[in-house]
């Protein structure tokens, strides 16, 4: 991010929930200053009140970025507060779920240069992934600028269409509740076998923390990672050999699971 143009034009957030406080969190920490940020949220948190930004004051008429990090339910409602800067030099990213780039268009102006992103709820602690992709009016550089500032809560990956923004819900937009969902499962599993409530659960949670920063930083594949634990006939390869059976293990499953995340999300776009 390039702080020195987004704290010379400002920035104005919209909606500072979970996702916009993560955001906002690693802005002021990464040094953008708190006098060039203003927020508009109907219900300011007590930490939101002691950063120093500016809370629902006038904003800048045309400020450099504009982040709309409001409920889909409540864009109706939101939109019109901000159309006055569109179709202008303001760029324009949003992190909801679920509104398309031409619903801001409309919204808006047809020539606002817009940038749509996919964060998802790992951006809480710094460990979300974000995939972004922009309209036609978002140059390279509108493209890079929110990059930069999505990046505060963790990796951005870029789209070549916004058609690939439903399979990303499927995956990684709607892939934290799996895993959670896996550790649940994990830790039912070791209580079956024996193991306190408690254990079982430190257990899957240390467990697939661990893995998936493995996976991260390790310069080999996943699968050859699982391939490094399973010992011929030991343990692991009877417990993969659970997991990975034909036709009901978790590759044909999670391929379904995906799928349906990803329709789903395809269903409540085009309403």
């Amino acid at each position: 991010m390039n702080i020195t143009d987004v704290a010379t034009g400002g920035l104005v957030l919209l909606g500072c929930g979970k996702m916009g406080s993560a955001m906002l969190d690693g802005w002021l920490t990464g040094g953008l200053p708190s006098e060039s940020v203003w927020v508009l949220d109907p219900m300011p948190s007590d930490w939101l009140q002691v950063t120093g930004v500016h809370i629902n004051v006038e904003v800048p008429k045309s400020p450099a970025i504009v982040l709309i990090a409001v409920k889909p339910q409540m864009m109706g409602d939101a939109l019109p507060t901000i159309a006055a800067m569109g179709n202008g030099s303001t760029l324009f990213v949003s992190v909801a779920a679920g509104t398309t780039i031409s619903a801001f268009e409309d919204a808006l102006g047809a020539q606002s240069p817009i940038v749509r992103a996919m964060p998802n709820t790992p951006a809480a602690v710094g460990k979300g992934i974000t995939a972004i992709v922009g309209n036609a009016y978002a140059s390279d550089d509108h493209v890079a600028l929110a990059e930069g500032l999505l990046q505060a809560v963790g990796q951005v990956v870029r789209l070549d269409n916004e058609g690939q923004m439903d399979a990303v819900t499927g995956v990684s937009g709607s892939g934290p509740a799996y895993v959670f969902h896996m550790i649940e499962c994990m830790a039912a599993a070791g209580e079956a076998q024996g193991l306190s409530s408690e254990l079982a659960m430190q257990l899957a949670k240390a467990t697939v923390a661990g893995a998936g920063a493995l996976a991260e930083q390790a310069d080999q594949t996943p699968s050859q990672l699982r391939v490094n634990v399973t010992s011929p006939n030991g343990t692991t390869q009877a417990g993969l050999e659970v997991l990975m059976q034909k036709p009901s293990g978790l590759p044909e499953l999670m391929v379904r699971t995906v799928a349906a995340a990803t329709d789903r999300s395809k269903e409540l776009r085009d309403g």
